[in-house]
């Protein structure tokens, strides 16, 4: 269930690309939730919008900001987080659209030095909110925040509950004997949240106990899925009860998607110690062909409409603090208050050298 439940963040897949039907122009300078950026004018045209490949906003929201602007929006798809930024920066001479959304914490850094963004500082309200979760270093405005969430292990309550073993909560406890052969964890070399999960171990842990720590995890049985699909709903437990592992590598925002039908609460839980906040930014492309329209998405990524529907179709949380979160995510998806504490710069300047010192250690 991608976008409806968890995220997944699949390797790359064949390049993807929908074209959504525009309606009519209307002309106005204001953008969308009376957002009024330097993006004015933009009226007709098309503005291709690159994202990772779990995009995804509520039927009726796209086709909201082309009836408001008269522009025609064409989505290009060219796989998960890295392989987005990996495009950015190949196609940087001739790029693949206007607008790029869903370039996160792992990555924010590469696409600033690459040169592949243009500077721009919405004027839409919820901008405030997401200028407090800008990129460090980041002062020309290349990046905007729309996102962001944990990536944290979740366990599956009622398989521990029954077996009367108590749940894990830190890091450290998962090299523990009573939890051997009960993780599974995604490649952080094919997964966004793998990456998450291999920096916050990195951020925790160090040079060189971070390695000693996952010979640890190797030692007592974790295994390692591709993707986060594989992992959440072929090898955990908590997903139908069918997989054999009750800890796996998700969202703290994961646990409300997991409430049975006529329950009142969710079968699992985001253990908070073991989290790192991954946040997504959107820029405008150096060398688009449609700044401006590039812009006026930009600012409607911000407005109401589309923050209010990030918790349902994206599952990360909204940066604007204007709009209600659902009330199940208020109960059971609470972000963690000390999430692995790394500078996006850290991760640049070592995220090859995570990767590849984490795959001699796992997969030999």
């Amino acid at each position: 269930m991608a976008r409806t439940t968890p995220r997944t963040r699949l390797a790359a897949g064949a390049l993807t690309v929908l074209a959504l039907a525009g309606c009519s122009a209307i002309g106005a300078d204001d953008g969308p939730d009376g957002a009024t950026g330097d993006a004015t004018g933009a009226s007709g045209g098309t503005v291709t919008l690159v994202t990772h490949d779990s995009f995804a906003l509520s039927d009726g929201i796209l086709a909201q900001f082309e009836e408001e602007t008269g522009l025609t929006v064409k989505q290009v798809a060219p796989g998960d987080g890295g392989a987005l930024v990996n495009q950015l920066v190949l196609t940087k001479e001739n790029p693949l659209g206007d607008l790029a959304y869903g370039i996160d914490t792992t990555f924010a850094s590469r696409a600033i030095d690459e040169g592949v963004l243009l500077p721009y500082t919405s004027q839409a309200p919820a901008a405030v909110d997401a200028a407090q979760h800008a990129v460090p270093g980041d002062d020309e405005g290349l990046l905007t925040a729309v996102d962001f969430g944990d990536v944290c292990l979740n366990v599956d309550h009622a398989w521990f509950a029954e077996r009367g073993v108590p749940e894990p909560v830190t890091l450290d406890d998962l090299t523990k004997p009573e939890y051997k052969d009960l993780l599974v964890v995604t490649n952080p070399a094919t997964s966004s949240p793998g990456l998450s999960f291999l920096v916050a171990t990195a951020a925790q842990y160090g040079e060189p106990r971070w390695k000693e720590y996952w010979g640890e995890l190797v030692a007592n049985g974790v295994k390692v899925a591709e993707g986060w699909s594989d992992a959440y709903y072929t090898d955990f437990s908590g997903a139908d009860g069918k997989g054999p592992r009750p800890i796996v590598l998700s969202y703290a925002s994961s646990p409300p998607s997991t409430v049975p039908e006529g329950a009142d609460e969710p079968t699992t839980g985001a253990l908070l110690e073991t989290c790192m906040r991954q946040v997504e930014y959107a820029g405008v492309l150096a060398g688009a062909e449609n700044v401006e329209g590039a812009q006026r998405l930009l600012d409607f990524l911000l407005s109401d409409a589309v923050q209010a529907d990030i918790p349902g179709s994206m599952y990360m949380y909204p940066v604007s603090s204007a709009v209600d979160l659902p009330e199940e995510w208020e109960k059971w998806a609470p972000l963690a208050t000390d999430p692995a504490p790394i500078h996006p710069k850290d991760i640049e300047a070592n995220r090859e050298t995570w990767i590849a010192g984490w795959t001699d250690v796992v997969i030999g």
